[in-house]
């Protein structure tokens, strides 16, 4: 919970900055991204921990759509449960082949509640992604790669290199065309392209 409230307090600081423009999420050391919540040791029932969870998702970045800063997840290692989750909220996915990703919630008896059971099956053809949630397994870089989810997989001493080419692309844009770009995608998912042109959103209205 203590790493949950200090990623979320970093979203919401970023989310006032002007002079970001790309964040680079990554898990520390080499060993996972992210392994997500400790399923096995957490005593919270699953109602429990949907009634306490935030609207953001996990790590306060599965949902959020108030941030209009591009984020690149670089994955090295495992990204599982929650760590796939945050891997989903992100906008460029940049991977090492040694990345495992995967929902193991169904093994334990719990479910993917941040994000993975809606997220996955609009991020990959239905049928893989409900084969990755009902079985648990393990899928590589290269799998999602293929499935459209990760932008580029890179061999393990080359990650870094690729994520930092992204980084240089995205900086060579205009902040305020980032901002406007990531704002128009984030609020009009739900709408239909008339009603999505239609709208004056304020990035947008900056950008001009």
């Amino acid at each position: 919970k203590e790493t949950e409230s200090e990623l979320e307090a970093i979203w919401t600081e970023l989310e006032g900055r002007m002079d970001v423009s790309c964040i680079v999420l990554t898990g520390a050391g080499e060993k996972a991204f992210s392994a997500g919540a400790d399923m096995k040791g957490n005593s919270v029932s699953g109602l429990e921990y949907w009634a306490q969870s935030r609207p953001n998702g996990f790590g306060g970045i599965t949902f959020r759509k108030t941030l209009d800063i591009p984020v690149i997840a670089r994955v090295n290692g495992y990204a599982l449960g929650g760590g796939f989750e945050m891997v989903m909220g992100c906008d460029i996915v940049i991977a090492s082949k040694n990345a495992r990703f995967g929902l193991p919630e169904a093994r334990v008896g719990r479910t993917p509640l941040d994000g993975g059971m809606v997220l996955l099956q609009r991020k990959i053809p239905h049928n893989l992604a409900m084969g990755i949630m009902f079985s648990g397994r393990q899928v590589s870089a290269d799998e999602l790669y293929r499935c459209g989810l990760v932008n580029e997989v890179a061999e393990p001493e080359d990650l870094d290199a690729a994520v930092d080419a992204w980084v240089k692309d995205i900086l060579a844009g205009a902040p305020l065309s980032l901002r406007a770009m990531k704002q128009t995608v984030n609020r009009t998912a739900h709408l239909t392209p008339a009603e999505a042109q239609a709208l004056k959103l304020p990035a947008v209205v900056d950008a001009l």
